[in-house]
Parts: C-alpha cells; sequence; structure tokens
C-alpha cells in the first residue's frame, strides 16, 4: 500500500522492435479485407436482404482504432509515458472492441458459410465451453477484473521487458474487450444472453470497477506501478473520465441493439363468409 514508485527514466523501447507492430498491423488489415469480402459475398449470396451500411463503417472503424493505437504517434509514446499507455488501453480494450462487436461479424460470417458450415457454427456459439466463456461474469472478470491483475502487481513492469508477454497482454484486452463488449450488447447471437436488466446491472458492475481501480491508481494505493507520479495521475484520470466515455458508448449500443420480447400471438378470430355473418344472430 501507499505511494507511487519511480523510474527515473521512464521511458522504454518499443517491445521486440518494430517487427511486432508491423505484424499487428498487417493483422488488422488483413481482418478489415476479409470483413469486406464478406460484405460483398453476403450480397451475392442474398441480394434481397440489405445490410446496414453503418456495420461495415463500425467494424472498419474498431480496425482502424485498434491500428492506431499501435502506430506512431501514440504506439512509441505508449512505451515511453505511463498516460500514452493508458490511453493506448483504452482504444485497444474498450473503444475498438465495441465498434469490432457492433459490425455484427459472426451474423455475417453465417449469411455466407455453407449450411454445413453454419450449422457448425452455430453448435459451437451454443456448446458448453462458449457458454462459460460468454457468461457475463466470465466475461466482467476476463475484461475489467484484469486490470487488478495488471496494476496491482508487478506484471505492468515485466511487460516492459518481455515483449511476447507484452504484445500478449495487448491481445488479451482487445479480445476480452470483444468478449464483453458482445455479451452486454453484440447484435451477434451469444449463447444464454441474460435479459437487459441483468446486463446493465453487469454494465454498473464494471463503471464502478473501473472508478475504483482509477482512484486506487491516482492515489497510489495497491498498485505496482512503477513510473513517475504524474504520469501514473494522468494515466488514472484517462482511465476514469475515457472508461466513463467508453461504458456510456455501450450503454447506448445496448439500448439501440435491444429488440423487446414479444408475448405470445393471439390466435386471429375466424373470418365468417358474408352469409354466415349475416345469418349470425
Amino acid at each position: 500500500m501507499g505511494g507511487h514508485t519511480h523510474h527515473t527514466g521512464g521511458a522504454h523501447p518499443l517491445p521486440g522492435g518494430p517487427a511486432p507492430t508491423v505484424v499487428a498491423v498487417a493483422l488488422l488489415l488483413l481482418l478489415a479485407a476479409g470483413y469486406l469480402l464478406l460484405v460483398r459475398r453476403a450480397g451475392r449470396l442474398h441480394p434481397g436482404r440489405s445490410r446496414h451500411p453503418w456495420r461495415t463503417a463500425s467494424f472498419l472503424t474498431g480496425c482502424a482504432l485498434a491500428a492506431g493505437a499501435l502506430l506512431p504517434p501514440l504506439g512509441p509514446f505508449a512505451h515511453g509515458d505511463f498516460r500514452g499507455h493508458m490511453a493506448q488501453h483504452l482504444l485497444i480494450g474498450m473503444y475498438a472492441p465495441l465498434a469490432l462487436v457492433l459490425g455484427a461479424p459472426v451474423t455475417l460470417l453465417l449469411r455466407t458459410l455453407p449450411p454445413a458450415g453454419a450449422r457448425r457454427l452455430t453448435g459451437l456459439l451454443r456448446s458448453r465451453p462458449a457458454r462459460c466463456v460468454a457468461h457475463p461474469v466470465v466475461a466482467l472478470l476476463l475484461s475489467t477484473g484484469s486490470l487488478a491483475v495488471l496494476y496491482g502487481t508487478p506484471l505492468y513492469d515485466v511487460t516492459a521487458a518481455h515483449p511476447a508477454l507484452h504484445w500478449l497482454v495487448h491481445a488479451h484486452f482487445l479480445l476480452s474487450g470483444c468478449l464483453f463488449a458482445w455479451v452486454v450488447a453484440g447484435p451477434d447471437p451469444a449463447p444464454a444472453r441474460p435479459g437487459v436488466p441483468a446486463r446493465l446491472v453487469l454494465l454498473g458492475v464494471a463503471v464502478a470497477l473501473h472508478a475504483t481501480f482509477s482512484q486506487l491508481l491516482y492515489g497510489g494505493f495497491l498498485i505496482g506501478v512503477h513510473a513517475p507520479v504524474d504520469q501514473v495521475r494522468g494515466g488514472a484520470e484517462l482511465m476514469y473520465y475515457g472508461g466513463d466515455l467508453a461504458e456510456l458508448l455501450l450503454a447506448g449500443a445496448l439500448v439501440a441493439t435491444w429488440r423487446p420480447a414479444r408475448g405470445p400471438r393471439r390466435p386471429a378470430a375466424p373470418r365468417l363468409s358474408p352469409t354466415e355473418s349475416l345469418s349470425s344472430p
């Protein structure tokens, strides 16, 4: 407990050099290109079914946000300043995942796969492992709960010295952020997704945890981050306000993608022929 620990230099070189960044950005470009190819294929296979252009724009925005977090100027700045690291974390772990999920990539894939492949994918989504991973509590622990592990232990400092671990943390935040956004507000089908009230509670818990972590970070309590105090406090402020904005956008997405459950339809009254209606008392 108590106090920030200082680095005299504060700057870290790019983990592993520029090569991993080039590979990561290339993978994001391939992901965007693959999505566009699926959009084109879906248009050919289902010419009568329109797809909202904003979904494509959202997915491409998610790829751009993730790439922008890795490229200059933010990428190198994030390795020399904790405030840059936090801005990078927000983009990779919260903003990019929400945009990617709102692109509904699973629905797009289901529309373009052959029937056998679509059935296999649907079976995978309904499987027990998928239900376990997509459980709201698991999604919350993997996304928001991992902040305590990264910033409350020496892990943050270890990632600066081990490039492979550094990139694994990036991948974890991107994937866990996508998982949480998918469970809360994703337009794609999800196994055993809870109702809207339960998801609002889940989002409220995430907001509270983010606020708690940011306040602990600002005060230097239970924190294992070694960086100058002004950088840590600046990063804590970014987590607080940037996290609130991201969760507000997630709440808006939940409302926008919510479809109220329809009640059971009442059987239609039998229609009478003109002669029956006239002869009826």
